[in-house]
């Protein structure tokens, strides 16, 4: 069993535990509910910013404790400032997040992606009252049914909805009700990093679909060769969050990226 199927089975017990807490009606009842959402295509689109998607993750199964110290509100307060989103990790086991880092970076007026595991419904309605304007939805632990419900959903929820793809063979779950399509450089089966995979991918996403790089970028060299690729957006996580105040991280980087 690798490390997705380890995930995913945790999930399923996590989804079931959280159904008995809570219904969807008392979900659909939490304040966040009834909020607009921010368009994560709309700030992608906005010139005025950097195309980053900046993530809060305080650790992961490839390498353990990234940052456990690090404050929610004031980072993603300053991602905020310059990137296009904020994705924040809601799961517990094996990223260290939880629902109410998302609730706390809501705060700030962006878009917040839910950076979970989706594999059930349920768990469209807890983002949605958690605040979040767009989900994640990964093709290597969804059929391609699975993804366009779950995506018909988002969208009646008033949310937007990321795929995420690691190869040709996931091209095929792009479906209509998908917003953006992401590439995930990293390997979720055995964590082996590689730009070379959204390369590879970029031209064989469909046009009217905004392209996301995702893992593996720690240099602004890597975003401007992406983004002459083709590529609207850049997920970076673990190049801020490994530094003691990712916040400062971010600025570095981003006055970086201004002086290509």
């Amino acid at each position: 069993m690798n490390i997705l199927d380890k995930i995913v089975a945790q999930k399923k017990l996590e989804v079931i535990a959280r159904k008995r807490i809570k219904s969807i009606d008392a979900l659909s009842a939490e304040p966040f509910f009834t909020r607009g959402t921010y368009s994560v295509t709309d700030f992608l689109n906005d010139p005025n910013r950097t195309g980053i998607i900046a993530e809060f993750k305080r650790k992961s199964p490839s390498k353990g404790v990234i940052n456990g110290t690090a404050d929610v509100v004031h980072v993603t307060g300053a991602y905020a400032q310059h990137a296009s989103a904020v994705s924040v990790l809601t799961d517990q086991d094996f990223f260290g997040g939880e629902p109410a880092d998302l609730m706390a970076a809501r705060v700030h007026a962006i878009p917040i992606l839910r950076k979970d595991f989706m594999i059930d419904p349920y768990q469209v309605y807890e983002a949605k009252a958690m605040g979040a304007d767009l989900i994640l939805l990964i093709a290597a632990c969804l059929s391609k049914v699975e993804v366009q419900s779950l995506a018909i959903l988002a969208k009646s929820l008033g949310m937007e909805v990321l795929l995420e793809i690691h190869d040709d063979s996931e091209l095929e779950h792009i479906c209509e009700e998908v917003d953006l399509v992401g590439v995930n450089n990293r390997n979720l089966k055995n964590f082996e990093v590689s730009i070379q995979t959204s390369l590879n991918l970029i031209n064989k996403i469909p046009s009217n679909k905004l392209a996301i790089a995702e893992s593996g970028i720690s240099d602004v060299n890597t975003i401007v060769t992406l983004r002459n690729a083709g590529f609207k957006g850049f997920l970076i996580g673990e190049n801020f969050m490994k530094e003691a105040d990712p916040s400062i991280a971010f600025a570095d980087f981003v006055n970086q990226l201004k002086a290509k």
